[in-house]
């Protein structure tokens, strides 16, 4: 055991004293790692910027590193800076983006309806509430606001449902007010990153004026063509009428009262004046007007309308209310014309069980280029039959049993003669209604002649 001891003893002094060498070589390396770093430090603190200025020099460790640190913090927070600059200039150049878009949008002269896949609009702008004419849009439900069956309604579904596109369709819309307007329609869908549909645009143009202006210009083609045809027939039935005419009252004269040859002669000239009535009737509205320019005051001849169909129509009361300007046209043509409008109305409400009105109303119209006047004629009758509606201004046209067919002919020619507009509807809560739109200022109408035409 003591031998044993004895060789290990030696054994273990060696092992300690290669343990302090290397302790020793450790420490030694450490020592100079440090004062190498002092000395790259403080040499390089000649040529230093901001880094090394805002850094104090010290021969303690801790404190070199504690700088450093502080140093390094010093410029995260200034890359942070520079980065919230980055970003706060970029959500500004998106907010400018944001509002020229909603600028752009805002003034477009077309409508502008955003519609989701779930149906609910999510933008539209000025233009479509006015064209529509419904105002606050957003975050209602398409077919609600446009209406279940209209064809506007029908189309934005089958863009959605379909995904099809609809370029430059024309539909007719009817207003909450119970306005007809003509619309010019595109919609298109619009897709997802996976070519699903996600929602539809559509771009609404009111073409109502436009509309308008094109039958005015058709119904002034037809104009002169009826009136180069009357030339050519209206002698020949006066004649014709004339003659036979004259032969009745020879017949009435030479036979005895009470026998069937005068009650044929009879008979003869009641058909002959029912023709000629209708031959004039059809003169007035084929044959170019002459109007005078005058100023006319709408009241006072409004107040002889009244007075004229509470003569002609006792059991019908008829008021007027609102407001009557002046218009320039001819006093005597447009009194024919409220008076053929009023005295229909009257007419189609005197055998109401409840009882019949006709009220005459006045408004000072601002639309359009020229302010003008706004007469609505409106009863409380049967209204006018969907399948008359679009031919109630046709000539010879008519619903009434001995009527002629030519009376809203006629009105329509002297409204128009006069730069003005005539439009007819059924109210929702019933009856008829007819608007007359005057201009205050006329302009001079050319008559149409069929000879300068073919030229």
């Amino acid at each position: 055991m003591g031998i044993l001891a004895a060789s290990a003893a030696p054994g273990l002094g060696m092992l300690g004293i290669l343990s302090g060498v290397l302790f020793a070589i450790i420490l030694a390396g450490g020592v100079l790692a440090v004062f190498a770093a002092r000395r790259m430090y403080r040499g390089g603190s000649k040529n230093a910027g901001p880094l090394s200025a805002s850094t104090p020099r010290t021969d303690n460790p801790t404190a070199f590193v504690t700088a450093s640190m502080q140093a390094v913090i010093q410029k995260l927070k200034e890359q942070e800076k520079e980065l919230e600059a980055l970003h706060k200039a970029e959500r500004e150049r998106a907010k400018q983006t944001e509002r020229l878009s909603e600028a752009v949008t805002r003034n477009m002269p077309a409508g502008l309806l955003l519609v989701n896949s779930t149906g609910l609009v999510t933008s539209a702008n000025p233009a479509a509430e006015m064209a529509l004419g419904v105002k606050a849009l957003v975050y209602r439900r398409y077919n609600e606001v446009l209406g279940a069956d209209s064809r506007l309604t029908q189309l934005i579904a089958g863009c959605l449902v379909q995904g099809r596109t609809f370029r430059r369709e024309e539909v007719e819309y009817i207003t909450p007010s119970h306005e007809l307007r003509q619309l010019g329609v595109t919609i298109s869908p619009i897709l997802g990153d996976t070519s699903e549909v996600t929602g539809a645009i559509c771009l609404l143009s009111d073409l109502t004026e436009l509309a308008a202006l094109q039958k005015q210009i058709q119904m002034k083609e037809n104009l002169a063509a009826l009136g180069e045809l009357s030339a050519g027939i209206a002698h020949e039935f006066k004649n014709a009428l004339a003659t036979i005419s004259g032969y009745a009252q020879m017949i009435r004269s030479e036979a005895e009262s009470g026998t069937e040859l005068r009650e044929h002669g009879d008979k003869i000239l009641q058909q002959t004046r029912a023709l000629t009535h209708v031959v004039t009737e059809f003169l007035k509205f084929a044959r170019p007007l002459q109007l005078a320019d005058e100023q006319v005051t709408l009241r006072p001849m409004i107040d002889r309308v009244l007075a004229e169909v509470a003569e002609t129509v006792p059991g019908v009361p008829i008021t007027a209310v609102g407001e009557f300007a002046q218009v320039s046209g001819d006093d005597a043509l447009l009194y024919q014309a409220i008076l053929n409008l009023a005295r229909n109305a009257a007419e189609a409400v005197s055998e109401n069980p409840a009882g019949g009105r006709v009220i005459i109303r006045g408004d000072i119209d601002p639309s359009g280029t020229l302010q003008g006047q706004r007469i609505s004629i409106s009863d409380n009758g049967p209204g006018i039959p969907p399948e008359a509606m679009t031919k109630i201004f046709v000539p010879f046209y008519t619903t009434k049993s001995n009527g002629t067919g030519l009376g809203l002919a006629v009105v329509q020619k002297i409204l128009v003669q006069h730069g003005g507009t005539i439009e007819a509807r059924n109210q929702a809560e019933g009856g008829a209604e007819f608007i007359v739109w005057l201009p205050f200022v006329r302009e001079t109408v050319r008559v149409i002649d069929s000879a300068d035409a073919r030229a």
